[in-house]
């Protein structure tokens, strides 16, 4: 058992592109891309949460860790808290959450992240990026933070809010949210105790639920931003950049 544990929630039945993560780039699954990387960066025990059999088959014939979950779950960090709960007995430190589709993330990005939460200044920690244009700022599919302080390389700013369309008008930073979480021990504790607000429920946003609740939220800055495949789009984009 290791201090720190990253957990991919994952499973077939997204809506908009349904059974993306076995969705085939360079002839090898979307969920065994982020696997690898995961495993790759090193930062703790590395464990795929699924519902699906086909998914726990694919996990285990590469001889990694995946864990089968309740079907009914509300959330990804719902799915992820009942691995912490129940296989690891509430004993990590920090938890990740690194979502199952983002085949290019680098193990970098997640070294980076897990460092800073070792200094114990926030409550959750997560990343971002710069929009390169003002379509990918527009587009719905890709979530904006926005801070109160502008991120610069190797420092994290406070979130301020979470939101999908690009009609913000409050003073602050507004960056493309990548979408790792890392949960302190008590923070994974205290949000899977609350209850869903109209903030998270409205615009399909669970960070929005800790911003609501006023856990803190740090965000850090990456140069190296993954593609989340969200549509077909995406994953045509995906495989055209990791070809």
């Amino acid at each position: 058992m290791t201090d720190n544990v990253i957990i991919i929630p994952t499973r077939l039945e997204a809506s908009r592109l349904p059974g993306k993560p076995l969705k085939k780039i360079n002839n090898i699954e979307m969920i065994l891309h982020v696997y690898k990387a995961a495993k790759e960066a090193d930062v703790g025990e590395v464990i795929v949460a699924s519902p699906n059999d086909q998914i726990n088959e694919l996990i285990k014939s590469k001889k990694g860790l995946c864990i089968k979950t309740r079907a009914n779950h509300k959330t990804g960090t719902d799915r992820i808290f009942e691995i912490f709960d129940k296989y690891l007995k509430k004993k990590p430190n920090v938890i990740i959450n690194l979502q199952g589709d983002m085949p290019n993330i680098k193990p970098e990005t997640i070294q980076y992240l897990s460092k800073y939460m070792e200094k114990n200044l926030c409550d959750i920690g997560t990343l971002s990026s710069e929009f390169k244009n003002e379509s990918e700022i527009n587009n719905v599919n890709n979530v904006k933070v926005l801070t109160d302080k502008p991120i610069r390389n190797n420092n994290f700013e406070n979130a301020v809010d979470f939101f999908r369309t690009n009609d913000k008008k409050e003073n602050g930073y507004i960056y493309h949210h990548i979408g790792i979480y890392a949960f302190t021990n008590e923070a994974l504790l205290r949000y899977v105790r609350l209850n869903q607000t109209n903030n998270e429920l409205e615009r399909n946003l669970e960070q929005l639920r800790a911003l609501d609740n006023n856990m803190k939220i740090h965000v850090g800055y990456t140069t190296f931003p993954p593609l989340s495949v969200d549509t077909e789009e995406d994953l045509n984009k995906i495989k055209r950049l990791m070809k």
